[in-house]
């Protein structure tokens, strides 16, 4: 895979200073809306990067942008509920997504045909590969599907099976138009939604099959840059699936960047007091500002910019910042601190675990508050405290865990010796993300105010000219749009 790297591109990049001041409702419908995730992007890299790079595309963007520099991906911060986030506007306890890897008590394993106890892994990762050593290996294999039962027969249940609410994507195409998404699993097609036909076309090479280093994962994030770039030109990529019924580029299309992500977890920040970027994150940002450069200039020449809403908002950030507060916390030590059986467990920085009878809870939590000090525990959620923090009603919901373990800043549950940072956490390093719009008819403007990312669906719908409440999550969280939009 390193032969892929032919396609790292770098790029210069500039200082932005940003001032904040009451905004126009920009003109409605743009043709075309484009949403970005830079994965592990923090709102404070964004000046980070800016400063250190003066006539970078990022900064060009801005120039022509809103950026909201208070923005919130989803709580947990993982891949999967953060992605899910952007594109029906609901949280976890709505959508029915909170990590890649989860348990649910209605559930049976792969190939077990709905015999014996209910109560199952659910993991949308790599494991559903045909061949997760191959960047296209066949899609996702049915036989690695968990299975439930639905009238009384046993169903395999495909990752869009599993999302409760529908997602802007399917409002795309009921409205007639085409839609497009990339990212790094075929696990990903979960963006069709529940009617699993949301997306025109999906794009989803496997990045397991990538070396974790850097220089790699720019040449995998090449691959999507060029998908994107030839849905642009209105023709959906080799080894994509479901296809284009016009030449035109697609309404809606969204994915993401893996390189920053990798920096990140394999280099980190410099260990100084700014925690400012080392010379793997620069390249990384370097790379993924020309990228972004790349599509700007393809819109261009095609005469869609001025009508393309264009969105970069990242999925999830990375925590720790600061690298000396990285710390290790073996996973099994903290289920076993638990004292009590445990069905399963998911574990980064964050822990959510799922026990075996619901009437252990206290118990647990009490055996966690023993061990906080040894775990690195800075607090256990339960019971009425889930509910009231927004994360739902484990005692009405399989999918809600019985517990969330939010460690301190920096501590991980892993036994990894190569990682330096992670996600999936509630802290602000995980949560407080890079969000900025532009298109060349918008001012430039900041909000400061708290945001969250779920506000990102409506405000697609309200572009493309579609009705935000037609998203079943913006109606359940009463979700607005961003600021500038309403």
């Amino acid at each position: 895979m390193a032969s892929l790297s032919k396609f790292v591109l770098g790029v210069a990049a500039a200082l932005l200073t940003v001032q904040i001041r009451a905004a126009p409702v920009p003109e409605v419908p743009y043709k075309y809306v484009l949403a970005f995730s830079i994965d592990g992007m923090h709102s404070s890299d964004v000046e980070k990067y800016t400063a250190a790079r003066p006539g970078s595309n990022i900064t060009k963007l801005l120039s022509t942008g809103y950026e909201y520099t208070n923005a919130f991906t989803s709580a947990p911060s993982d891949s999967f509920p953060g992605s899910i986030a952007q594109f029906t506007g609901g949280s976890p306890r709505t959508t029915g997504i909170w990590y890649d890897d989860v348990w649910d008590w209605t559930y049976y394993p792969p190939g077990s045909n709905c015999t014996g106890t209910p109560g199952a892994e659910v993991a949308y990762a790599e494991n559903l590969d045909y061949n997760s050593s191959l960047l296209w290996s066949g899609g996702i294999d049915p036989g690695n599907l968990p299975q439930t039962l639905v009238d009384g027969k046993c169903v395999s249940v495909y990752p869009h099976s599993r999302v409760q609410v529908n997602t802007a994507f399917e409002v795309a195409r009921a409205a007639g138009l085409q839609t497009a998404y990339v990212d790094k699993h075929p696990s990903y097609e979960i963006m069709n939604g529940p009617s699993g036909k949301g997306l025109s076309v999906g794009y989803f090479p496997e990045i397991q099959a990538v070396p974790v280093t850097v220089n790699d994962t720019i040449a995998y994030d090449e691959l999507h840059v060029q998908a994107w770039l030839s849905l642009i030109e209105g023709k959906a990529p080799l080894n994509s699936s479901g296809a284009l019924n016009t030449s035109a580029m697609p309404s809606l299309m969204g994915g993401n960047f893996q390189s920053v992500s990798v920096a990140q977890k394999t280099v980190g920040y410099n260990n100084d007091s700014t925690s400012s970027l080392s010379p793997a994150l620069i390249h990384a940002f370097d790379y993924v500002d020309a990228a972004l450069g790349r599509i700007r200039a393809k819109l261009e020449q095609k005469g869609y910019l001025n009508d393309t809403l264009i969105i970069v908002a990242s999925k999830h950030g990375q925590a720790p910042i600061n690298p000396r507060l990285w710390t290790e916390v073996d996973p099994d030590a903290l289920v076993n601190a638990t004292g009590v059986p445990v069905a399963f467990a998911t574990t980064d920085d964050i822990g959510l675990i799922w026990l075996n009878d619901t009437a252990d809870i206290p118990t647990a939590v009490g055996n966690l508050a023993k061990n906080a000090s040894e775990l690195d525990i800075q607090t256990t959620i339960s019971g009425a405290q889930l509910i009231a923090q927004g994360f739902g009603n484990s005692a009405a919901s399989s999918r809600v865990p019985h517990l969330i373990v939010r460690p301190k800043l920096g501590t991980c549950f892993t036994t990894s010796k190569t990682k330096l940072a992670e996600h999936g956490g509630l802290s602000d390093d995980d949560r407080k993300v890079a969000c900025f719009i532009s298109n060349p008819k918008l001012q430039k403007m900041t909000w400061s105010q708290a945001v969250n990312t779920t506000q990102i669906a409506p405000t697609i719908l309200k572009a493309l000219g579609l009705d935000p409440n037609a998203l079943e999550a913006v109606l359940s969280e009463n979700t607005p749009l961003l600021p500038g939009f309403a």
